[in-house]
């Protein structure tokens, strides 16, 4: 940071739920045992002050990663060395965790990770970090320090770095979309500009972050509510060509969370790149994404094909599955928004409902039944189960047990399903 640093700010802070629940007050008295200062940093100070509901509890102490382990395991809570090496570890109370992390400055940087020695200068630590809504910190008895005007900025919706953007990107280069991550789920807009000139000057150094970085964050950002516009603000700033070149679908999105707010990343993310299968394989494998991430996003591609009406919605179900009938349904809907065309909502809708109320109904024979008409062991089993399905879901899957049986006698006695001794 460049310049004199100004004099923090001191303000009480009403204790919170958080703070006093009793799985916080055991990290916190074990912390405190032998006399060290802690106070709550991070995610849990911001949200809080929001009004905004707390998930994760982080605190600094001055103390060092061992003496921190010691205290922990003392007052019998579970110690997990997350991050020693930059003076991290988790404790876990009442099964929960909660991060803790000594206070440090940054000796030497290059762009991505730090070599760090550990200060007890709470006023250093707060310098070295990215934003001024981050450098806040909270004691246990509820005083607020805001050394660099976080408060003013949190109020204001205004994503700020501590001191010279430039500098602060240059010492963590993930800063440049943790800019626009932490915009889209506390900012307003305009956004600083400063900090959004320096995210343009260093697009190239984009180039150093892994895969699954990337990752993280484009997920974080597309689950906020004002995700499409941030992005059309990356994309202005060349970007969004340099992480996800895919990224073309910018209506789509912001009509999907018109009318799907709740929508996860995932879903968002198919929406925004609109793909083929060889496409979104090769865009997941390169972002590293989960395999389950992997397939769900394979499972929306092509044609909707969600059928006409209700048995048509209800074949579809069972030919997709819940989850992938859904998806591409919300897709369908968020693409007749996007193409500003005359459309009805309620089939989308409709589409919708069938989904969460649908039950997977069971087939009314089995391989049992198969081979009790003597076909023997092997894949034929198999094949004609599956078309015996296919038939019963053709028919709304109203035939019973009895109709069933006399299809599955009659393609086992046609030619076309083979011989029914064999099928090995």
């Amino acid at each position: 940071m460049t310049g004199a640093a100004p004099p923090t700010s001191v303000r009480p802070m009403p204790p919170q739920p958080w703070m006093t629940a009793p799985a916080t007050q055991r990290v916190i008295g074990a912390l405190t045992a032998d006399g060290a200062e802690v106070r709550f940093v991070g995610g849990c100070v911001r949200d809080g002050l929001l009004g905004r509901a707390v998930r994760d509890i982080d605190i600094a102490t001055h103390d060092p990663p061992e003496t921190v382990m010691r205290l922990l395991a003392r007052a019998g809570l579970k110690v997990v060395p997350t991050g020693i090496a930059h003076g991290t570890v988790t404790a876990i109370a009442d099964g929960k965790p909660f991060e803790i992390t000594t206070l440090r400055l940054d000796v030497e940087t290059h762009g991505r990770h730090a070599r760090i020695e550990f200060t007890d200068d709470w006023q250093a630590d707060a310098a070295r970090r990215d934003f001024t809504i981050n450098a806040l910190s909270l004691t246990p008895e509820g005083t607020l320090h805001d050394p660099f005007g976080g408060v003013a900025d949190l109020e204001a919706g205004r994503v700020r770095f501590v001191g010279d953007p430039r500098q602060r990107i240059g010492e963590d280069v993930l800063r440049l979309l943790r800019f626009f991550r932490f915009h889209a789920h506390y900012g307003r807009q305009p956004v600083d500009a400063a900090g959004l000139e320096a995210c343009r000057e260093l697009v190239p150094s984009l180039a150093i972050l892994s895969a699954e970085r990337v990752r993280a964050e484009l997920l974080r950002l597309l689950v906020a509510p004002s995700a499409a516009a941030i992005l059309a603000l990356m994309r202005d700033a060349r970007i969004l060509d340099r992480i996800l070149p895919e990224a073309r679908r910018l209506d789509r999105l912001a009509a999907l969370i018109t009318v799907m707010p709740d929508a996860d990343p995932v879903l968002r993310l198919a929406a925004l790149t609109d793909l083929d299968a060889g496409a979104a394989r090769a865009m997941a494998l390169r972002l590293r994404l989960a395999n389950k991430e992997r397939d769900r996003l394979l499972a929306v591609v092509g044609p909707a094909e969600l059928g006409d009406d209700g048995p048509g919605h209800r074949r579809a179900l069972h030919r997709l599955g819940v989850e992938a009938y859904r998806d591409r349904a919300a897709l369908a809907w968020a693409e007749a928004l996007a193409a500003a065309a005359p459309s009805d909502p309620c089939p989308h809708r409709e589409r919708l409902v069938t989904a969460d109320a649908w039950r997977v109904p069971a087939l009314p024979v089995d391989g049992a039944d198969v081979l009790a008409l003597g076909v023997a062991p092997g894949t034929a089993v198999g094949r004609l189960l599956k078309e015996v399905e296919d038939w019963w879901a053709e028919g709304g899957f109203t035939a019973d047990r009895a109709a069933c049986l006399a299809n599955l006698a009659s393609r086992v006695r046609s030619p076309r399903s083979g011989p029914p001794h064999g099928g090995r």
